[in-house]
């Protein structure tokens, strides 16, 4: 079946109960979208990824005593490709860029609408990155006096890799834009 005639399989990762449940219920009722498993902690998040078939991670980085980019790590080491669309109520730029360039498809803030939330999914699912105004507007200014204080931290790779992130492309565009695997 092909991604056009099937829904979106997500994996909701957060540790707030009520959200989470929230949250199935307001995406169950998108008909391409549909959540296959949610849960509240790394382990049971990379459990759902071994024996469910999900197209997409929605993740918060905040799991109570876990962090998001500890997930993002493991699942990445353990074989899971998909995209990973941190959903938050915010972050430090530091973590934010740690997040993207450990492969995170995107960032986007609970304070948000659901509906934004589905097109922000349905951006991500075709390959594309989603990065809220905000925490864009943050990474950007965070970098730019990263490099503005001292320009040798960044290597002249890294710049190209920031680059196609602040173009919007997906991981796989700028792997073929430096002549890289993606991984």
């Amino acid at each position: 079946m092909s991604q056009s005639t099937r829904p979106i399989r997500l994996l909701l990762v957060d540790d707030h109960v009520p959200f989470r449940e929230g949250l199935v219920r307001l995406l169950g009722s998108e008909p391409d979208l549909e959540v296959v498993a949610h849960c509240s902690s790394v382990t049971e998040a990379l459990q759902s990824l071994s024996t469910t078939a999900v197209d997409i991670v929605l993740l918060d980085v905040d799991l109570g005593t876990e962090r998001g980019f500890d997930f993002l790590l493991r699942a990445r080491r353990e074989g899971f490709a998909g995209p990973v669309l941190v959903v938050t109520a915010g972050m430090a730029a530091s973590e934010a860029a740690l997040l993207i360039s450990h492969g995170a498809a995107g960032i986007f803030l609970k304070q948000h609408s659901a509906q934004l939330l589905a097109s922000g999914i349905r951006t991500v699912a075709d390959g594309r990155v989603w990065i809220d105004q905000h925490s864009l507007a943050s990474l950007v200014g965070s970098q730019q006096a990263r490099l503005a204080s001292d320009r040798s931290n960044l290597t002249e790779r890294e710049r190209e890799v920031l680059r196609g992130v602040f173009d919007g492309l997906a991981n796989k565009e700028i792997a073929t834009r430096l002549q890289v695997s993606e991984s």
